[in-house]
C-alpha cells in the first residue's frame, strides 16, 4: 500500500491540475450575447439623433460600446441578412438570397406540402454546409441559446444546445415560431438558459433575436399614447411606440446580466438585421428602406462592449459591416476564424480604416429556386468612404413594389456623397462618372452579379 501512496497522491495532483485548468480555460473565454433588432431604421434611436424616439437602455449601451454609426447588413431583408450574420458570408455565398421559396416555374412552395417540405429541407442542407458562429464556438466549450428569429429550420442543426424555436413545418414553422415570443412575453426562456450555463460552469453564447420593433405594432397602450401625442399619424405613433418597448427588452435583459453578476465578463454585440422607415398612410414601409439599399434599408448602428477590454468610442466615419461580426465574435472566444469568413475583426480599428469599404445586395423577396437562387438579384453596392454606389439588374428591373413608386424607373447607375448627403437625395451618377466607373470596377470585383 505504501508503494502505492506517491502513484495515488500525483494522480491526483494531476486531477486536480487538469480541473483547474479547465475551469481557468473557461474563466477566460467572455459569455457573449448577440442582440439583434428587426426591421428598424438607423436613426431610431436617441443617441442617432432622433427627436421624438426615447431609447435610454440602448443608449447607453452604445455609450459604453465601440460604436460604429456607419454600419450595414448585407441584405435589406431578415432572412438573407441573418445567414450573413450567422455564417459571416455573404448572400451570394451562403444562398439565402429571399425569405421564402419559389419553384422553378416562378410558383411559391409551402413548406406544408410534403414536396414543399422536401425543397425547403434541401436549401436547409445547402446551407448547413457553411460554417457558423455557434458551430465553431462549440469547439472552444461554449454552449448556446438561440431565441427570436430563425429561418433554417431547427436551430439545433446549427450548433445551439438550447433553443426556443422548433423549425418543424408540420407545425407552421417559418421564420421562428415558438421563438417570437421572446420578449414580447417577457424573457423567461433567457433566465432558464442563464441558470443552466450556471450549472455547467462554461462560457455562453445567446442569439437574441426578438420580433421586435418588427410588424405587427402591438405596442404596450401606455407607450402609443405617448407617441400619438407626439405625431399626427397613429401608424408613426405606433411604430415609435414599438420602438421603446423594444429599448425597454434589452433594457431588461441587460439588467439581468447585471443582476447575476454577469455584465463585466460579458461581450454584447447590436446589429439591425434590416432597416424600415415607417409610413403615415399605413401600417407597412416606405420605399426605400426595407427591401431596397438604399441607406433605409442597410444601414444600422453596429456596436461591440467589453468592459475592460474594449474602450468606448463613437465612430462616425469608419463603414463596417455585418459580415465583420461573425469573426470578431470567434476572436473573442479565442477561436479559429474559417478562410470563409472574410471580415474584419470589429476592434482592429487600424484594419477597417484601411479597407474602407463594404458591400451587399438586394435580392427579391423571394428565393429564385434551390439551384438557381442568385437569380432574384435586384441590386448591388459598394461603400468606399463617402460615396456609394447602387448598381440595379436590368433583368429584374424594376422589381415589384407593393407600397409607394420606383423613384429610378429606368434602372440608372445611383452614386451618393453619403457625407454630405446621408438621405440620397442628389444622384451625382452623371456628374461624376470617372466614380462611377471607379467604384462599379471594384463592386464587379467583389461580386458581378452573375447568377448561380
Amino acid at each position: 500500500m505504501k508503494n502505492l501512496l506517491p502513484f495515488i497522491t500525483t494522480l491526483k495532483k494531476t486531477f486536480l491540475l487538469a480541473l483547474l485548468s479547465s475551469t481557468a480555460l473557461h474563466a477566460e473565454k467572455p459569455n457573449i450575447l448577440l442582440i439583434l433588432s428587426d426591421d428598424q431604421s438607423w436613426t431610431d434611436y436617441s443617441y442617432m439623433g432622433h427627436p421624438q424616439i426615447q431609447t435610454p437602455s440602448l443608449d447607453k449601451l452604445a455609450a459604453e460600446s465601440l460604436t460604429f454609426t456607419r454600419g450595414y447588413v448585407t441584405a435589406p431583408l431578415c432572412r438573407p441578412s441573418l445567414a450573413s450574420i450567422y455564417t459571416g458570408l455573404y448572400t451570394h455565398q451562403h444562398g439565402i438570397t429571399g425569405n421564402d421559396l419559389n419553384n422553378d416555374k416562378g410558383g411559391k412552395v409551402s413548406r406544408q406540402t410534403p414536396a414543399g417540405a422536401a425543397l425547403h429541407q434541401k436549401l436547409y442542407d445547402q446551407f448547413y454546409q457553411q460554417k457558423g458562429i455557434t458551430s465553431e464556438l462549440a469547439k472552444a466549450g461554449y454552449i448556446s441559446c438561440q431565441t427570436g428569429k430563425w429561418w433554417e429550420s431547427d436551430p439545433k442543426l446549427a450548433g445551439f444546445d438550447y433553443t426556443m424555436t422548433h423549425g418543424d413545418p408540420s407545425r407552421r414553422a417559418r421564420h421562428g415560431d415558438e421563438g417570437l415570443k421572446i420578449s414580447r412575453e417577457g424573457i423567461s426562456a433567457i433566465h432558464t438558459f442563464l441558470d443552466k450555463a450556471k450549472d455547467t460552469k462554461k462560457p455562453f453564447f445567446i442569439w437574441h433575436a426578438p420580433y421586435l420593433p418588427h410588424f405587427p405594432h402591438n405596442p404596450p397602450k401606455e407607450l402609443f399614447e405617448k407617441y400619438n401625442a407626439l405625431v399626427e399619424s397613429p401608424h408613426v405613433a405606433r411604430y415609435y411606440a414599438m420602438v421603446e418597448w423594444f429599448d425597454q427588452t434589452c433594457g431588461e435583459l441587460l439588467g439581468e446580466l447585471e443582476k447575476r453578476g454577469l455584465s463585466d465578463n460579458t461581450v454584447v454585440i447590436y446589429v439591425t438585421d434590416n432597416g424600415w422607415i415607417q409610413s403615415s398612410k399605413h401600417s407597412r414601409f416606405e420605399p426605400l428602406s426595407k427591401q431596397d439599399v438604399h441607406e433605409g434599408g442597410i444601414r444600422t448602428p453596429i456596436t461591440i462592449k467589453w468592459p475592460g477590454k474594449i474602450t468606448p468610442l463613437m465612430d462616425k466615419s469608419t463603414p463596417v459591416s455585418s459580415i465583420d461580426i461573425a469573426p470578431t465574435i470567434l476572436k473573442v472566444a479565442g477561436v479559429k476564424v474559417p478562410e470563409s469568413m472574410t471580415g474584419t475583426d470589429l476592434r482592429d480599428l487600424a484594419a477597417l480604416k484601411e479597407r474602407n469599404t463594404v458591400y451587399g445586395a438586394d435580392h427579391s423577396h423571394d428565393i429564385a429556386g434551390v439551384d438557381t437562387r442568385t437569380k432574384n438579384l435586384e441590386s448591388r453596392y459598394i461603400i468606399r468612404g463617402d460615396y456609394k454606389l447602387i448598381i440595379h439588374n436590368q433583368a429584374n428591373f424594376p422589381p415589384p413594389r407593393k407600397y409607394g413608386k420606383i423613384d429610378n424607373p429606368e434602372g440608372k447607375p445611383e452614386l451618393y456623397n453619403l457625407t454630405k448627403d446621408p438621405h440620397e437625395k442628389v444622384n451625382l451618377a452623371e456628374k461624376h462618372a470617372d466614380k462611377v466607373k471607379e467604384l462599379n470596377k471594384a463592386l464587379d470585383a467583389w461580386w458581378n452579379g452573375d447568377a448561380k
